[in-house]
């Protein structure tokens, strides 16, 4: 019997999503669509664990608040229930890939294994982000972005200087952290730019600046970070301006860049990101391959952009091979929401945000990301919770 291998690349929240509903919902409906085709799908993985990144603002404030055992979770774990017929976890890097052979190189994340090749039938790259410090992402084991966060813990209850590059999410819900539990550090945060939260309306930006500045914060616009240099345990930043300052502690929030450096140039935007052929099937730049999430073209980078795209994809992904089999199935399309959607916490007690175009009062921020940073929502993203149901 034909194997079709349908391979995804990444394991964060996209690929975690997209690799279970497959296995719930798509395969097994492939398989009674093509009786003569038996479907598998292999998911790729950098990291042994999936890490809840989002929370990683209050996980490098202190070891206190929310264990690190609860953010970092083996993947393996999450697909037990799965026969290896059907699923293989593959743990490695993708660092090439062969269009004409439809091959995927994958190197050992922990260097103690040759690279192995793995052939795809159908590809979903859901590879995400990274920044330049550990702290948000994997950068390969987890154990690396452990051992930062630890290192950072470890650092604040004695430093008596913070600098804070990046006026976004990131860098203004880690000075929030910091300021809430330090108030006796002096922390400055570079906006980069001449407000906070570019992506949300300017009135909530400021409400921003405003909660941050409360709590001791100083916010500084139009200045940007151009180097660093160590010196023991200090670290020299050079500043735009021409002046430099040094400080106990820096934390690079600047930004994020697609893990997408391994595939065809011609699959890619300008900038890097997959191109999606339209935003409603998911569909990517040839036939058999798909993008979703941070590393994707039609994303804006929010949590909806992975969370409302999941099902239209398996839906296009199985109506692209069932063919004139596929009747039985609903359609779903992919509706991307582009009213201004960001809850960004600043400290443990509220924060701002936007839900839908609605700007919500500080203890909505609260009760739905401040109060835990979504912390119980990480085994059921390992396991798949949200899509039991199709």
């Amino acid at each position: 019997m034909a194997v079709h291998n349908i391979v995804v690349i990444g394991a964060s929240y996209a690929g975690l999503g997209t690799a279970h509903y497959l296995l719930r919902h798509t395969i097994p409906a492939l398989e009674k669509a093509n009786s003569t085709t038996k479907y598998k799908l292999t998911l790729i993985s950098a990291a042994t664990h999936f890490y809840h990144k989002i929370g990683a603002p209050r996980f490098l404030a202190s070891p206190d608040l929310i264990p690190l055992s609860k953010a970092f979770l083996p993947i393996s774990d999450g697909f037990k229930r799965y026969d290896e017929d059907h699923f293989e976890l593959v743990i490695g890097t993708a660092t090439a890939l062969d269009e004409a052979e439809k091959t995927i190189t994958v190197s050992d994340t922990y260097g103690s294994a040759s690279p192995r090749t793995v052939t795809y039938s159908t590809i979903v790259l859901a590879t995400g982000s990274s920044s330049e410090s550990p702290l948000w992402s994997i950068p390969g084991s987890h154990e690396d972005t452990i051992a930062s966060l630890k290192a950072m813990q470890s650092a604040l209850p004695n430093a008596k200087t913070v600098l804070i590059a990046g006026g976004g999410p990131a860098g203004i819900e880690s000075a929030g952290e910091i300021a809430s539990l330090f108030p006796q550090i002096d922390i400055t945060l570079l906006s980069g730019g001449d407000r906070l939260l570019t992506r949300l309306r300017p009135v909530i930006g400021a409400a921003a600046e405003s909660q941050a500045s409360a709590l001791g914060v100083k916010v500084v616009h139009n200045l940007k970070v151009t180097s660093t240099s160590r010196t023991g345990s200090q670290t020299t930043v050079a500043l735009s301006d021409g002046t430099s300052r040094t400080v106990d502690i820096y934390i690079d929030a600047t930004g994020v860049r697609p893990n997408s450096a391994f595939l065809p140039r011609s699959w890619l935007t300008e900038k890097g990101y997959v191109i999606t052929k339209d935003n409603t099937s998911l569909r990517g730049p040839a036939d058999g391959v798909y993008a979703i999430g941070d590393v994707a073209g039609y994303s804006l980078g929010g949590a909806l952009d992975i969370i409302d795209a999941v099902r239209p994809l398996c839906f296009t992904i199985f109506a692209d091979l069932a063919g004139p089999n596929a009747g039985g199935v609903k359609p779903q399309r992919f509706k991307q929401t582009v009213t201004e959607t960001q809850l960004i916490p600043i400290g443990p007690k509220g924060g701002v945000g936007s839900l839908f175009g609605w700007q919500i009062p500080s203890f909505v921020v609260w009760a739905i990301k401040s109060r835990d940073y979504m912390i119980g929502k990480v085994p059921g993203t390992v396991n798949g919770n949200d899509y039991v149901k199709a």
